[in-house]
């Protein structure tokens, strides 16, 4: 009997969000490369198999394994130092990936509290933070970012600070459009109807429907992040020189590019890999959150 009832139950059905992130091929690649991406950050010790820092002048310029010359368990090679290759790589993705979800977050956050007061409430308020937004974004980013690093001084909290400073007006203005267009949607008038108060209706009606756009837009800045730091580095105004980042190694590369291309090439691959990585997932969780785009 008890096989019988086993056999006859129906299969558990999947919630629909998850089964949508699941169809979504986007999400699927570019979330897998992310958290491919996240485990080597946190595992970083155990996967280099060198001291990123170590420098031997004796194995300078070592070609990649698959090169003639090669030696040993220098899979990418190594630079002009004697340090090798793919364990600065690994480490660099600490850097890439702190900067990415610290500064993100924060300029997410700022923004959209920002743009949910001002198409919310709307009147001076949407005023004020507007023109606030339109002056801010007159200026060119990489530029102001620059400067306000050389002002705040060179380090890892620089760099995230000029990335929220900068960044905030993107989340603040999609997430105020996106407020006035769902306020103008009927079940908001039949949440006032039945007397819920203006915040209630903000935190618990309008909120969750704009979250599959503030989703997507967090996973682009993050990508944005990760090549706002790798400039600064290149340009030698993030963490210290000897610590290692994309953006560092890739300065370092193209001055002996002639010489050691891999030292170029691997940094720029890794970069190119993570900012498409985050774009994909992005769009993806757009698509997927989205009951709109789903039909």
């Amino acid at each position: 009997m008890a096989d019988t009832t086993l056999a006859g139950a129906p299969p558990k059905k999947r919630h629909p969000m998850l089964s949508a992130l699941l169809a979504e091929q986007r999400v699927l690649w570019g979330g897998g490369i992310i958290a491919l991406l996240f485990l080597i950050a946190i595992f970083a010790p155990l996967i280099a198999p060198h001291n990123p820092l170590e420098q031997d002048l004796m194995l300078s310029r070592i070609p990649p394994v698959t090169s003639p010359g090669a030696e040993p368990g220098y899979y990418l090679g190594t630079d002009d130092l004697g340090r090798d290759v793919l364990s600065r790589l690994i480490y660099g993705t600490r850097i890439a990936l702190t900067v990415a979800v610290i500064a993100a977050g924060l300029a997410a956050i700022l923004g959209s509290l920002l743009g949910l007061l001002a198409g919310w409430y709307g009147g001076w308020t949407d005023r004020v933070i507007s023109r606030l937004v339109d002056i801010w974004m007159a200026f060119p980013p990489v530029l102001l970012s620059v400067l306000l690093v050389a002002v705040l001084g060179a380090g890892l909290h620089s760099v995230i600070a000029a990335i929220v400073i900068i960044d905030w007006t993107r989340f603040c203005r999609v997430v105020r459009a996106e407020t006035i267009a769902q306020a103008s949607m009927d079940y908001v008038t039949a949440a006032r109807t039945v007397g819920f108060a203006r915040m209630q209706i903000l935190v618990k009606e309008i909120v969750p429907n704009i979250m599959p756009v503030f989703v997507a837009l967090l996973s682009l800045e993050m990508g944005i992040a990760v090549v706002v730091e790798a400039i600064l580095s290149f340009v030698g105004l993030s963490v210290s020189s000897d610590t290692p980042t994309w953006g560092g190694m890739i300065a370092a590369g193209r001055q002996t590019i002639h010489h050691t291309p891999w030292v170029l090439i691997a940094p720029l691959a890794m970069l190119l890999v993570t900012v498409l990585s985050f774009n994909q997932l992005g769009n993806g969780l757009r698509r997927a959150l989205d009951p709109v785009m789903r039909r």
